[in-house]
């Protein structure tokens, strides 16, 4: 796109402006920095709402490329014609648009730009299909809020569509034709069905082998409700704790290597890591100051050898330094929510109820939820403990109803909850998990003493085996193999009829796909899959929008309030 959709050219020395909206610019920002974008050429770059261009703009100061990467909406394409009226006439355009632009606004960008005499300025139009943002090298979102909400409203027809558009933006970038398998009945069937009609439809755009890829991948499509308890609970490994808690959601493993290392490890762990990091920074600094003290004005070849390794070494301990005083600010600052919140004790509970199916002591259940957190903590663990269950205990349940008003929590989410498990007790999500220990008190602040020292005595409240319900199912989804749990399946292959037969597995590589939300739980939970399982090599991670456990509550009230339910 920045090389005007044609290959590199080194010699070539046009400047652009480099001209987006919101979307777009989020499609962007986990990609290219300032730096990255100037050895494109692009000397400056502006939201679509800004004017920066006019015709009494000075001939030096203008950039001879305009390149637009915008949304094809009515409201973007009136701006592109006022800036091709009133920008000067030296600056061609190029626009790009993040999806296919509807014939309709084709003619009105046509028409209008013919009306005022400006046509002749535009070099070319692209649809770049890029409706996704790539949050990681195995991780994507649609970025597309509120599907879970409008999904469950009466007529979510034009939601299912543009979910499907969005993934096939992601396909069409990949370049491949996957297999498409789903459960039967819900939404993720019917996005596989409208993906599936678009994949025939717009076979130019795709093919069979694909970027990158071995073979054909499998794609599994699932709904939020699949295991909606991933979605809300609490969680005490590193990345998911930093989105969670902090609400940082671009984690890019690729430019940051300590958290693609130690983002799965638990918190304690990552504590530890930081530590040994910081420890071995010291270590390399000692070692290049003794270097540049040994340079004494004889031997001056050998010396200055040893001087000039010293020197070129410095940027890569300053990307160090700022790695680690990044990573200990943040732990820092989790430290802190942690005791504050007593996280470790809601993560150690939801785990233990979802792995003895509710069964858990009334007394301990109660008295979680009179301890600290915060009225969201408290909601989110009640919500747990109801998706936990196998059966309905209706004393005990008012028992968590009145310790939930009595801490004045909004309980439309709990009574949403509670209305769809007494519907569908299959609602309940077979997370596996080990017993926790207690965990100790924490150290107030990581500056104060070691890391070592905080986490002393702390036991990971989790298995190194635990998997998720949705990693099992993708697993005997890629062997291919007769399996009760997944026979009803559907599956549907895209280039099935111009082949003759279909692709039912072993799969080498999988793309998942959550509808109505992702979170960074499933995700570590399917690259450790692909990490130990010997046939699965790689498995990339999409959803309609990565979500916090806050999130997926804050829409389950919503809906919790369109159903009239109790609020306290």
């Amino acid at each position: 796109m920045l090389n005007l959709n044609q290959p590199p050219n080194p010699n070539e020395n046009r400047y652009k402006i480099l001209i987006y909206d919101e979307f777009c610019k989020k499609i962007i920002a986990p990609l290219m920095s300032v730096k990255d974008l100037l050895k494109h050429g692009v000397t400056l770059h502006s939201s679509i709402d800004k004017k920066l261009l006019t015709n009494k703009t000075k001939r030096d100061d203008v950039p001879d490329v305009a390149v637009y990467f915008v949304q094809p909406t009515e409201s973007n394409i009136q701006k592109i014609v006022t800036d091709a009226s009133s920008s000067p006439p030296y600056v061609t355009f190029h626009l790009n648009f993040s999806s296919s632009i509807p014939r309709t606004l084709l003619y009105t960008l046509a028409s209008e730009t013919l009306t005022s005499g400006s046509v002749g300025r535009f070099a070319k139009v692209h649809d770049q299909y890029l409706e996704f943002v790539s949050l990681e090298d195995n991780l994507f979102s649609l970025s597309q809020p509120s599907v879970y909400l409008q999904l469950n409203d009466p007529s979510p027809e034009e939601v299912i569509e543009k979910v499907a558009d969005g993934v096939f933006c992601v396909l069409a970038t990949l370049g491949v034709v996957p297999v498409i398998k789903c459960p039967r009945g819900g939404h993720a069937e019917k996005v596989a069905v409208s993906l599936d009609k678009k994949l025939r439809e717009h076979t130019n755009l795709v093919n069979e082998g694909g970027k990158g890829f071995m073979q054909r991948p499998l794609l599994c499509i699932f709904d939020r409700d699949f295991e909606l308890s991933v979605g809300i609970q609490h969680d005490f490994r590193y990345k998911p704790l930093v989105h969670d808690v902090l609400g940082l959601t671009k984690l890019n493993g690729g430019s940051d290597p300590f958290m693609s290392a130690n983002g799965s490890l638990e918190f304690p762990q990552v504590a530890e890591e930081i530590e040994t990091e910081l420890k071995n920074y010291k270590k390399d600094v000692e070692e290049v100051n003794m270097k540049t003290n040994e340079f004494d004005g004889t031997n001056l070849i050998g010396n200055t050898k040893h001087l000039m390794n010293a020197v070129n070494s410095i940027p890569e301990l300053t990307a160090r330094k700022e790695m680690i005083d990044k990573h200990t600010n943040i732990a820092t600052e989790l430290l802190g929510e942690i005791k504050k919140r007593s996280l470790d004790v809601f993560t150690e509970k939801e785990n233990e109820m979802m792995m003895k199916g509710g069964s858990i002591d009334m007394s301990e259940l109660l008295d979680v939820l009179n301890k600290k957190g915060t009225k969201m903590d408290k909601l989110r663990f009640a919500i747990m403990y109801i998706l936990s269950l196998k059966t309905m205990n209706q004393a005990e349940i008012e028992a968590v109803e009145a310790a939930l008003r009595e801490a004045e929590v909004d309980t439309r989410a709990f009574y949403y909850v509670k209305k769809i498990k007494s519907l569908d007790l299959s609602l309940t999500a077979a997370a596996d998990s080990a017993n926790g220990s207690n965990i100790v008190d924490w150290a107030e602040k990581l500056y104060d003493q070691s890391i070592s020292a905080v986490t002393a005595g702390v036991k990971n409240l989790l298995s190194s085996d635990q998997q998720l319900a949705v990693a099992r199912t993708v697993e005997v989804l890629t062997k291919g193999q007769p399996n009760p749990e997944t026979d009803s399946y559907l599956m549907l292959d895209p280039i099935a009829s111009k082949t003759g037969s279909s692709v039912n597995g072993p799969f080498r590589e999988a793309i998942v796909f959550m509808v109505g939300g992702g979170n960074y739980i499933e995700y570590n939970s399917l690259q450790e899959l692909s990490q130990r399982q010997a046939m699965v090599k790689n498995i990339i991670y999409g959803a309609t929008e990565m979500l916090t456990g806050s999130e997926v509550v804050e829409q389950l009230s919503l809906l919790g309030e369109k159903m009239g339910l109790e609020e306290t």
